[in-house]
């Protein structure tokens, strides 16, 4: 008994065949073997059998392997990105604060731009004038939005929706070197100043609390985020401990629909940190612990309501703070810069980036350690290489 004939190969096509359907209109088909090992008719249109042959081809070529979700090159930008969305949320593996920073980079930047391309249109010139247009716009935009385009471009590809991703032979965006600034005593005094003056200000409503210079006070003591120093609670605190110290597990999140809430693990597992307390911020939290009033989360710093407060609030109060005292460029990531700074000069980059919750060193020195303003003191080193006239 004879073989039958051998399967088609992945990709290609049978005859294809041509009839007229009306009057000046005529339809070509054939049937194609997609990739994922299924055949599949296929059909295009013409006003003559020739042009619905020729349309048929370029329809073959262009052709991609129909997925569950539809990602074809016929798929525009516009629905890839709500596929990729879902397709993010319903993984769960990154934070939901993440997914609407890449939603509104998409709403706000490309779909406006390039919704309503199909994939196979989207090529790599056509993404790097658009990325380099962005430049003038912002640089931050620029490289938000390639991060962006670039990920949800890449499961078009995994789909084999498109060969290769377009956006990783674009230009290479280059980042603004800022050299990072940490504060110097003087700017603490000046700091304090402003706490102090803010606090006692008259103002509509109920007095301004100690809760902004309690919380500047932990974050320098500990170098910890605003939102770890939020989180804390009075459980995370041994206070009568041998060493007195503090465990930093968890961070706040704002989101629409969800509110304030405590995340109970920070930014990466390497922030999980046990930190010993200095004595200025041992003293401001048992101060803070005899006058205490209970709410609900054992919050360290609560509302008045019993609440968590929120990142942005206090980041608003801040900017209030600050405003007129020559402090614009302090934000409260300078308190975290200013401890790593300080920690390096005293000890070295590796403690400063246990102490910061850094997955590695590197971090710490490129992006938290300001440079001294003057190089370190080895003149009685180098004293050694001049030459005596005796010798």
């Amino acid at each position: 008994m004879g073989r039958g004939r051998p399967p088609t190969s992945l990709g290609t096509w049978g005859t294809i065949r041509t009839k007229q359907v009306r009057e000046g209109a005529y339809r070509a088909h054939t049937r194609i073997r997609d990739k994922d090992g299924v055949t599949r008719e296929v059909t295009a249109t013409g006003t003559t059998a020739a042009a619905a042959e020729r349309a048929l081809r370029e329809k073959l070529v262009d052709r991609a392997t129909p997925t569950q979700q539809a990602i074809t090159a016929e798929t525009t930008i516009a629905k890839l990105a709500a596929l990729w969305l879902k397709y993010l949320r319903d993984e769960h593996r990154i934070e939901a604060t993440t997914i609407n920073e890449y939603e509104r980079v998409l709403n706000k930047v490309v779909i406006p731009e390039l919704g309503g391309l199909r994939l196979r249109e989207v090529t790599t010139s056509r993404l790097d004038l658009f990325l380099v247009r962005l430049r003038a716009t912002s640089a931050s935009r620029q490289r938000k939005t390639k991060v962006v385009m670039g990920a949800m471009l890449g499961m078009a590809v995994r789909h084999d929706a498109l060969g290769v991703n377009p956006v990783q032979q674009t230009s290479r965006i280059h980042r603004e070197r800022f050299e990072t600034r940490s504060l110097t005593l003087e700017d603490l005094n000046t700091v304090r100043e402003a706490l102090r003056a803010w606090t006692a200000k008259q103002r509509p409503g109920p007095k301004a609390s100690s809760d902004m210079s309690d919380i500047i006070d932990l974050m320098l003591a500990t170098g910890a985020r605003i939102g770890e120093v939020l989180a804390l609670r009075w459980v995370d605190v041994a206070l009568d401990a041998e060493r007195p110290n503090l465990t930093i597990n968890g961070t706040i999140k704002t989101e629409p629909g969800k509110g304030t809430y405590r995340k109970a693990r920070p930014k990466s597992d390497s922030s999980v940190r046990t930190v010993v307390l200095p004595d200025f911020a041992l003293a401001m939290l048992r101060r803070r612990r005899a006058a205490a009033r209970e709410n609900p989360h054992d919050a360290v710093f609560p509302t008045r309501n019993g609440t968590w407060q929120q990142v942005n609030n206090v980041e608003r109060r801040w900017r209030q703070i600050r405003k007129d005292t020559g402090l614009d460029w302090v934000t409260p990531h300078t308190f975290r810069k200013t401890v790593a700074t300080l920690i390096s000069e005293r000890v070295n980059a590796e403690t400063a980036s246990k102490q910061l919750g850094h997955s590695s060193p590197a971090i710490t020195r490129e992006f938290y350690i300001s440079k001294p303003a003057i190089a370190a003191d080895v003149a009685h080193v180098l004293e050694e290489l001049v030459l005596h006239e005796d010798d």
